[in-house]
């Protein structure tokens, strides 16, 4: 039995923007301060959700160690240092380490993709070179790469393989993962409106874009489950997962910074070549959120 990193909700925090483009420090401190403030059990710095894609190497280390210092162990911070190429994945995971990160994020290669040894591989080289627990992270969506359950047992053998967070949709597929890991890789749900479910079928919690707007709701959601009352957990996800898709209606994170701004947040844009949502989409999400009393 590996050691859990954490149990709830994290949330895969946005990276919010100066009109220029730059990083919003002061913005980010308050977020991070919303987030421990309304139960979030984690925070997932630079991360899809946080824009890692258009983060330069010199951002993307300063805003981790913001996250980190800021942060201060109040709760774990899980640095995302995955890379299509492995000994970049290794450098950025090792100045994570020295920064103070709880653990790492890892997504799958992406565009040159590999195969399932190549995945193993892959892993293998950069958890050979922490010291940190790792959480793999599969969604195919946007990798066109997928781990397969036989390989997660494979790489579940290494002792700073942890957990994976799962977001390729098949709720089989990680039935198949737990039966055959079990406590040897936690998962933890990538796609928010899946969480209850991966729950009952013993996942420790989420990977959250949702907990962004909501980090309380979803950290109960959670708990809920987690504590026995399997009854408000479906109560919350019920009525909450018609805002969870709502942002999903355009790439992540437009739509989840679009909602933050129209509640006041005030995280800016997504750098490009993301963008903004058209006028009839942003109206659409205007009138979910209204919906749910959050504007």
């Amino acid at each position: 039995m590996k050691k859990l990193i954490y149990t709830g909700s994290g949330v895969a925090l946005v990276t919010p923007m100066h009109k220029d483009g730059s990083i919003n420090y002061e913005k980010y401190g308050e977020l991070i301060e919303f987030q421990i403030s309304h139960g979030t059990d984690a925070i997932i710095a630079c991360a899809t959700t946080g824009e890692s894609p258009v983060l330069n190497h010199e951002e993307h280390c300063k805003a981790l160690e913001y996250v980190i210092q800021k942060v201060n162990k109040r709760v774990p911070v899980i640095a995302s240092t995955g890379s299509n190429d492995t000994t970049y994945a290794v450098q950025l995971s090792q100045e994570a380490e020295r920064m103070g990160a709880d653990a790492l994020l890892s997504v799958t290669p992406y565009y040159n993709k590999t195969s399932q040894t190549g995945l193993i591989r892959h892993y293998t080289y950069i958890a050979d070179r922490v010291h940190l627990p790792m959480i793999l992270y599969n969604v195919p969506s946007r990798t066109g790469c997928n781990i397969k359950p036989e390989t997660y047992l494979e790489l579940s053998k290494h002792p700073n393989i942890n957990a994976v967070k799962e977001a390729n949709g098949d709720i089989s597929s990680v039935a198949k993962t737990i039966a055959l890991c079990g406590d040897d890789l936690y998962v933890y749900s990538g796609n928010d409106d899946q969480t209850l479910p991966m729950l009952a079928l013993g996942g420790k919690g989420v990977i959250s874009v949702f907990a962004n707007v909501l980090p309380q709701e979803m950290h109960d959601l959670c708990a809920s489950f987690l504590s026995g009352d399997a009854a408000k957990s479906r109560e919350l996800t019920l009525k909450y997962v018609e805002l969870m898709n709502a942002f999903f209606m355009d790439v992540n994170p437009i739509p989840v910074k679009a909602a933050m701004n129209e509640m006041g947040f005030d995280v800016g844009d997504c750098r490009m070549p993301l963008t903004t949502m058209s006028e009839p989409a942003l109206n659409q999400l205007r009138t979910i959120l209204k919906k749910y009393q959050l504007i």
